[in-house]
């Protein structure tokens, strides 16, 4: 139930929706499976009389966690089933070690196999400390089904917050999700061959205040592991993203080093970037790793500046996990193209990219080239992102999140031009001071769906789709750097492929009522005509209009990026204007790209 107070804002070529305190107000919305949040905190003066908070670990009541030779000493499920000790560690998930997920720093049980090592929840009042925009907490069902409940959060100042969580079951939950996946089960009888999931999801807090507690829901099939207060990051804004869109095979790649060509939207003269090691069974190594301004090429301007992880030279990450570098004092400058480089001095014989990346970034021959300043090194050209997924500058007003699929992945736009529609936006918004000058996130992924997923999300695949906008909704949006507005613009290849209106405008809904869970601001646009494309039929345009009518007349989003109206042929309403078919009839080119960017009210990205 969301309680708002109406209001009322005239603006040309922006659909204005009734919305009004959602962040605060809102209370236990609906949760999907998959998903982290269902419910924004409220202030509230709740009745509410905790036990005496204990630190997580003097509470854990069950062992979840087995020796391969003994796995008898462990029943994580209450039939005798457990995870491999010997799996956790070769997924680097080893006992006392902090993990980055989610932008959530998460301390693993510091216990050894056969121990009580996670909590059965059941209302416990667990002491914990912090400010931050979510609560993180790393838990798993057992019992076969989706479990959870609601529980309080209390904080320093005597107030409370509501929120629930719902998490999924170790043996058959959702794999687009899970933090971590094992390859087996441990019984008194033998060991399987058969996947348990970890799962790590976030609550939202009351931002600002230092958080005192939180008690447990009542839900005995649900486990908790660990949980901390995600800490918000006031000082950087996203200046460049990408989405994990798959775990192809690579190379493999020994001693090489990557140097990979991003293209900035804000600048900033600090910089931090993040690697992610999405949808991985084992950990990966950075060397070390370097940054500086391209000048053509694989060439720097000036001698590559290196960075460093928590001191280090390098940094391991484990599966499922991901790594910051450390601040560094960079001037990074808007509009421009940095050459990130980083050696991997292990074998890689796969890895989480984003595929489409329309900009050549660059492999070395054997070593350690991260210093070179030269390109000549680099003989090998690379057309995706691996690894790499975020590059955050110091200051500024904060991000707009674009989710999407091709047509913002910048498919047909030109090579090495930075074209995508998102460019463009970020270019229009360096140009004026009556906005915030944003950063522009681009999580656009090539072949990317709604509801459904491309890549099943774990294994080595050649799938490149990514998991559906549901289930990487808080990894690609809500765990965004100081991400203050989000644009939905998916749902043609939904259609395309056979999910009908009713399904598809279902899971627009759920995205719309996550972000507003989270404070954020929700815009949707309108999907685009491709009459003549070969799976482009009539029902399929007819299923397009169906959504594109509800997306205008629905309350669900706070405004409405109306692209169909901007590219589409007046005279042939299903078709786009030939002027900016790329030729495909499904994906705009450089004229059509720019042309949904400058049809963007940038007032309408404000919150």
């Amino acid at each position: 139930m969301r309680l708002s107070s109406p209001r009322e804002q005239k603006e040309p070529s922006v659909h204005r929706r009734v919305r009004g305190c959602a962040v605060a107000l809102t209370l236990f919305a609906a949760f999907v499976p998959g998903c982290s949040a269902s419910a924004a905190p409220a202030k509230t003066s709740l009745p509410h009389q905790p036990g005496k908070p204990l630190p997580l670990e003097r509470l854990f009541d069950t062992a979840a966690v087995s020796d391969d030779a003994r796995p008898g000493e462990a029943d994580f499920d209450g039939s005798g089933a457990s995870l491999s000790a010997r799996d956790l560690t070769a997924a680097g998930w080893t006992p006392g070690r902090v993990l980055t997920v989610q932008g959530a720093r998460l301390r693993l049980p510091d216990r050894r196999p056969g121990t009580p090592d996670n909590v059965r929840s059941a209302g416990q009042d667990v002491r914990l400390s912090g400010r931050g925009d979510a609560l993180a907490l790393l838990v798993a069902g057992t019992g076969g089904d989706e479990v959870g409940g609601t529980g309080t959060v209390s904080y320093a100042d005597g107030t409370h917050s509501p929120y629930r969580l719902t998490a999924s079951d170790w043996r058959r939950g959702p794999l687009g999700t899970k933090a971590v996946a094992l390859p087996h089960i441990n019984t008194s009888g033998g060991q399987l061959a058969e996947q348990a999931r970890l799962y790590v999801v976030t609550v939202p807090l009351v931002p600002g205040r230092e958080v005192a507690s939180v008690r447990l829901p009542h839900a005995p099939d649900l486990h908790v592991f660990a949980l901390s207060v995600r800490a918000t990051s006031p000082s950087w804004t996203g200046s460049w993203a990408a989405s994990t869109s798959g775990y192809p095979a690579l190379g493999p790649w020994t001693d090489r080093t990557l140097r990979l060509v991003v293209h900035t939207s804000v600048g900033g003269a600090r910089l931090r970037l993040r690697f992610d090691n999405t949808f991985a069974a084992v950990p990966v190594r950075i060397g070390s790793a370097t940054v500086a301004v391209q000048a053509e090429g694989a060439t720097a301007q000036d001698v590559p500046v290196a960075l460093s992880f928590r001191r280090a030279a390098g940094v391991e990450i484990p599966a499922g996990a991901q790594a910051f570098s450390d601040p560094l004092g960079f001037e990074v400058p808007p509009d421009a193209n940095l050459l990130v480089s980083f050696h991997l001095p292990d074998t890689v014989p796969a890895a989480p990219v984003h595929r489409l990346a329309v900009q050549r970034s660059y492999v070395s021959e054997p070593g350690d080239h991260t210093a070179d300043g030269s390109p000549t090194a680099y003989a090998t050209v690379l057309t995706s992102w691996p690894l790499l997924t975020g590059v955050d500058v110091g200051g500024g007003p904060g991000s707009v999140v674009v989710l999407g699929d091709s047509i913002t992945d910048g498919d047909r736009s030109t090579m090495d031009a930075n074209r995508r529609w998102p460019d463009v936006l970020a270019t229009r918004l360096r140009a004026q001071d009556v906005v915030p000058q944003y950063g522009v996130l681009n999580q656009g992924i090539s072949a990317n769906r709604v509801v459904t997923d491309r890549y099943p999300g774990d294994g080595v695949s050649t799938a490149h789709g990514g998991v559906s906008a549901l289930n990487r909704f808080d990894r690609d949006v809500l765990a965004q750097t100081s991400a203050r507005t989000a644009v939905v613009f998916q749902g043609v290849n939904d259609v395309r492929w056979g999910t009908s209106a009713q399904e598809l405008i279902a899971g627009l809904r759920e995205l719309a009522d996550r972000g507003h869970a989270r404070g954020l601001r929700m815009l949707a646009a309108t999907i685009l005509p491709c009459e003549g494309e070969a799976r482009c039929t009539e029902a399929v345009d007819a299923e397009r209009i169906a959504v594109n009518a509800w997306i205008r007349d629905a309350a669900e989003f706070d405004g409405v990026l109306d692209f169909d109206d901007a590219v589409r042929d007046p005279a042939h309403p299903a078709r786009m204007l030939p002027a900016y078919d790329s030729g495909d009839h499904l994906h705009p080119g450089d004229a059509g790209l720019a042309a949904l960017a400058e049809s963007v009210d940038l007032r309408a990205l404000v919150p």
